[in-house]
C-alpha cells in the first residue's frame, strides 16, 4: 500500500515543510462561464466601485486590465470563484467560473453599489461638491464576504501599506489556489480558514507578519463561519460581533465592514493620516485628530465615509513635513 495515497497536508506535516498547504491544487480548465448582465439606475465607475477591495497593484485575487474589465478571485461560501465584470455601452455584464460561480453573479449588483444610494449623500463643502461632479460614477460596494476583506485589514495594521500589501501577496500566492477559469496568470484564491490557521509561524516571519498580527488573524479564523455571518447583521452591530475577537479594534472593524457591508457611515477612526486629511481639507487644519475629524464631519451623519472618499478622491491633502515612515523587513531578522 505503500506510495499508493498522497499523504495528508497534517499539522505535523506542514510544521515539518514535507507538505506546502495549497501547494499542488491545479487550475481549473477554462471552460464556458456563467454570465449576467445588469443595467445600473446611474453612472458606474468599475474602478472608483471595486478599487477598494484590491490590496497593492500586485494583488493576486485581484486584476485590472488594459481593456477596462476588473477580474477578481473569491472565496465564497459555495466554494471558490473567478469574477470578471466589464462595462459595456449603459450595462455591465459579469461572468463567472468555478464553484462560486453562482453565488458572485447572484451578488453581483450589490457588489456594485446597487444596495447604495448615492443620492442621500448632501454636500456641505465646496469640495466635495465638486469632487462628486467630477466623480459620479462612485458608489459604495458591497462585497458581502467578511474574512477577505478583515485579513488584509488585520495586515495593515501598524504598518505601511507596502508592507501589509507584500504580507498579503506573499501568503495568498504560497497558500491559496490559482483562480478557477480563464483567468489572468498568478491569480489565487486566499487560503480557506483551516489553512490560514495552519500556516507555521516562520512563514508569517518571512512574509513581514509579527506575532501580533499573525495571531489575529489565528483567533479570526477559528470563528470565521461566525464572523462571516456579521454579514446580515447592521454595520454597528457588525463591528461589534468583530471587535470582541482580540486584536480587532475600531480601525480594523470599521476597514472591515466599509468593504463586506457597503457602510456609508463607518469611517475609520485611528488612522495615522486621515484625520490630517480631514482636517486639511475642511478646515485647513493639518494636525486634526480623531475628535477633529468626527466633528468636522458630522453634518455628514450618515454618510461620513463616503464624504472620507470624495475628500481622499479630491486630491487636496497637506504636503508632507517628514520621511516616510521607515520599511522594516522582520523576514531579515
Amino acid at each position: 500500500m505503500a506510495g499508493r495515497f498522497a499523504p495528508r497536508p497534517t499539522r505535523t506535516t506542514v510544521r515539518g515543510g514535507h507538505v506546502a498547504v495549497g501547494a499542488g491544487v491545479p487550475r481549473q480548465a477554462a471552460g464556458p462561464g456563467r454570465v449576467r448582465d445588469w443595467v445600473p439606475d446611474g453612472p458606474l465607475d468599475l474602478g472608483l466601485v471595486l478599487g477598494p477591495l484590491r490590496r497593492g497593484p500586485a494583488d493576486p485575487t485581484f486584476r485590472a486590465m488594459p481593456d477596462g474589465s476588473v477580474w477578481r478571485a473569491s472565496r465564497t461560501p459555495a466554494g471558490p470563484g473567478t469574477l470578471r465584470v466589464c462595462a459595456y455601452g449603459g450595462g455591465v455584464r459579469g461572468e463567472a467560473w468555478g464553484p462560486g460561480a453562482g453565488w458572485l453573479l447572484e451578488r453581483l449588483p450589490e457588489l456594485l453599489g446597487a444596495a447604495d444610494d448615492p443620492s442621500a449623500f448632501v454636500p456641505r463643502h465646496r469640495l466635495l461638491a465638486m469632487t462628486r461632479h467630477r466623480r459620479p460614477g462612485l458608489r459604495l460596494t458591497r462585497s458581502g464576504l467578511v474574512l477577505e476583506s478583515l485579513i488584509p485589514s488585520i495586515l495593515e495594521q501598524k504598518v505601511t501599506t507596502d508592507e501589509a500589501y507584500r504580507a498579503w501577496r506573499l501568503l495568498v500566492r504560497k497558500y491559496g489556489e490559482p483562480a478557477p477559469g480563464p483567468a489572468p496568470g498568478r491569480m489565487y484564491v486566499m487560503p480557506a480558514p483551516r489553512t490560514w490557521a495552519l500556516i507555521p509561524s516562520w512563514e508569517w516571519h518571512r512574509a513581514g507578519v509579527d506575532n501580533k498580527r499573525a495571531s489575529t488573524i489565528l483567533r479570526a479564523v477559528r470563528v470565521a463561519a461566525r464572523l462571516e455571518e456579521a454579514v446580515g447583521m447592521e454595520p454597528g452591530a457588525a463591528r461589534a460581533r468583530l471587535e470582541v475577537v482580540p486584536g480587532i479594534g475600531p480601525w480594523t472593524s470599521a476597514e472591515t465592514v466599509q468593504r463586506s457591508h457597503g457602510a456609508a457611515d463607518e469611517v475609520t477612526v485611528g488612522d495615522l493620516h486621515l484625520p490630517g486629511i480631514v482636517g486639511w481639507a475642511l478646515a485647513g487644519d493639518r494636525d486634526a485628530d480623531d475628535s477633529v475629524m468626527l466633528e468636522l464631519l458630522e453634518p455628514y451623519a450618515g454618510q461620513r465615509h463616503r464624504a472620507a472618499r470624495l475628500i481622499l478622491l479630491s486630491g487636496r491633502v497637506p504636503g508632507r513635513r517628514a520621511p516616510k515612515m521607515p520599511r522594516w523587513d522582520i523576514g531579515q531578522f
